[in-house]
């Protein structure tokens, strides 16, 4: 079961070198598809093609984690992390958006993902607000003894998908989850109509906030042994 986040990802890859995680992490030989960029640092970052890709291994108890990638949206992970509990790391792909909720004509984004049938994960959206007070993640498939943060809302049918929706609070930011009644390796995510219902159905936050940007990855709480976690292809486009 995910536990409960005391700072928000983003923050703790900004700081870095200020936080005390107690993770240790060791390195690995990054794959050969690494024909760009490649990092096994704890917080090795890089931006290609309008993507900033983050290796970002941010939780307690963390083994060892590589990222590599062909583009900003065909990239992989290899995650070796420990079957104890607690998310390990949210290696991901961000696309800027910087736009409020009332001003976007459109947020949509495909995937294709290559992922384990063992281990412990989600593959996730992770949405953030510039202010880091709401999260919003969209879970299109998991495995393993993971859960979202929060109470069930029931299920809602949004942006082309049925969601069971979960409401939550870390101690840092509000955060709503849509986990995928049915996991899908691939597919078409029409993220704004999901926005406009938390914030015009629900009222859980305004129309004004604006969007910082949308992160896709993999939340890894266990991957014993190694496993790899590959984006086949993703694309992010907003109007």
């Amino acid at each position: 079961m995910a536990t409960t986040r005391t700072l928000n990802r983003i923050t703790k890859a900004l700081l870095a070198p200020a936080l005390a995680l107690g993770a240790t992490v060791g390195l690995a030989s990054a794959p050969a598809q690494a024909a760009v960029w490649n990092s096994c640092d704890q917080w090795g970052n890089t931006s290609l093609n309008g993507y900033t890709l983050y290796n970002n291994i941010w939780g307690s108890g963390a083994g060892s984690q590589c990222i590599w990638a062909n583009s900003g949206t065909n990239w992989g992970v290899w995650a070796n992390h420990p079957n104890t509990g607690g998310i390990k790391s949210y290696p991901n792909s961000k696309k800027v958006i910087n736009k409020t909720i009332a001003s976007l004509g459109s947020l949509t984004s495909s995937y294709n993902v290559t992922v384990p049938s063992s281990g412990a994960y989600n593959t996730s959206y992770d949405i953030w607000d510039t202010d880091y007070d709401y999260e919003i993640m969209l879970w299109v498939n998991y495995n393993g003894a993971v859960g979202p943060l929060g109470t069930s809302q029931g299920n809602v049918t949004l942006g082309g998908h049925t969601w069971t929706v979960y409401k939550g609070n870390n101690g840092a930011n509000e955060v709503f989850s849509f986990l995928r009644t049915s996991d899908s390796s691939s597919g078409n995510v029409d993220i704004k109509p999901i926005l406009g219902w938390i914030a015009n159905t629900k009222g859980w936050m305004s129309s004004s906030e604006t969007i910082g940007d949308v992160q896709f990855g993999y939340e890894v709480t266990s991957s014993s042994g190694g496993l790899d976690f590959v984006t086949n292809n993703l694309t992010v486009s907003s109007s």
